[in-house]
């Protein structure tokens, strides 16, 4: 069957980002489109001359179009089961498929030249995210293409995008297994084990992104009393009692989440008694605590600010949690602080940060400068990838 691409044209001069290989069309560089076109249709992008720049898909916003290809590449199966395997590649390259390691992303829109589509893998099961319309209607192309993976690596694929979606496309996408069915919740990270919940969680269920930056953690957390603010599914918790901390405590302000941290630390230190929970409001706990109480302390918060229209609010934010911290923390302590908002850049992020420290009017050092690790890769051409900011700080 032959796939028909419908047409737009760009305003004369508005190929020069293309011709960088950026992935994205804004709407207002459009001349001309097929009236025909639909959320998620496939679309050939050319000049106002009328040179091919490559194919993509179609969606409403002010992003108009993410592109696949820069040139006229088919966008069928054979297209997506080699993206896939040149995604798996890198991550074998990188030694992410380890006996003592089988959680990872797979996936990373951009990062991977599939703009709209995340994939993380548990195990033998592939959580498949769409965040564009074009991507939900190759949902089932990939899941099948993803059980083409050497080592019958996937074996289920659970599709999860019901919160991810352009809510105006009104697509009403329901989570399903595609492939397979359930097998197992739990997966291992560095030989640590941990439950995921696909079904109901954040996100895919475990926030892989933080797996190198947990490590860190690990080095530093020895006769140290760990403080893991917002805590979701206590990585950082765990790892912490790895590296020999003789006490951490896990905050989060859902009950949920503090449930599922207190089963991930029994599977991996059952009994163990250094660690406590707590489901309470983070600004309320940080305000209520003894100074000195704890003397590594990571702030890992939930994005606070998800578009640029919520920028001024999240820097308030940032200022006000890491100025609470750098006030309670002993004296020597370590700060693990991070913002996951794409919306915020480093610099922004880094001067909230420094702005919290000089109002504690304590003496600060900048030990290490995080981000996303290798298998959520930045395209290059594609700047606007690198979300994850992180800071590790010695506070006197």
């Amino acid at each position: 069957m032959t796939t028909t691409y419908k047409p737009v044209t760009l305003h004369r001069g508005k190929e020069e980002s293309l011709k960088r290989f950026h992935p994205w069309v804004f709407s207002g560089a459009i001349a001309n489109a097929d009236p025909s076109i639909e959320e998620g249709d496939l679309v050939s992008v050319y000049t106002s001359t009328g040179t091919l720049l490559g194919n993509g898909h179609s969606q409403v916003g002010s992003i108009a179009v993410r592109m696949l290809t820069f040139d006229d590449t088919a966008i069928d199966e054979a297209f997506y089961r080699q993206r896939l395997l040149d995604a798996f590649k890198v991550r074998q390259s990188l030694g992410l498929l380890r006996d003592d390691n089988n959680a990872f992303r797979l996936v990373h829109g951009e990062g991977d030249f599939l703009p709209g589509l995340v994939v993380d893998i548990y195990g033998h099961t592939a959580v498949l995210q769409a965040h564009s319309p074009g991507m939900h209607f190759a949902r089932h192309t990939i899941a099948h293409a993803l059980t083409q993976l050497p080592g019958s690596l996937v074996q289920n694929v659970y599709y999860k995008s019901e919160t991810t979606l352009p809510y105006k496309a009104h697509l009403d996408p329901v989570n399903e297994y595609i492939v397979g069915d359930f097998d197992t919740d739990v997966a291992m990270e560095n030989g640590l084990l941990f439950h995921v919940d696909w079904l109901k969680g954040q996100k895919t269920g475990f926030f892989v992104d933080q797996r190198e930056n947990r490590k860190l953690v690990e080095r530093y957390a020895a006769g140290r009393r760990v403080l893991n603010m917002f805590c979701y599914t206590g990585g950082f918790s765990f790892y912490a009692l790895r590296g020999g901390a003789v006490a951490v405590d896990s905050v989060d302000s859902s009950a949920k989440a503090v449930s599922l941290t207190n089963a991930n630390v029994e599977l991996n230190f059952p009994g163990d008694t250094r660690h406590r929970a707590f489901a309470e409001d983070a600004f309320k706990y940080l305000d209520a605590m003894q100074v000195g109480t704890y003397d590594l302390i990571v702030l890992d918060p939930p994005a606070f600010a998800k578009h640029k229209s919520a920028l001024r609010n999240a820097l308030v934010g940032y200022r006000r949690l890491n100025a609470r911290a750098f006030e309670k923390i002993a004296p020597g302590g370590i700060l693990f602080t991070f913002s996951c908002s794409q919306a915020v850049n480093k610099e922004q992020f880094r001067l909230a940060v420094f702005s919290a420290a000089a109002q504690s009017g304590r003496r600060v050092r900048i030990l290490h400068q995080l981000t996303q690790p290798a298998d959520h890769p930045i395209n290059i051409y594609h700047p606007e990838g690198e979300y994850l900011k992180g800071l590790v700080l010695y506070v006197e």
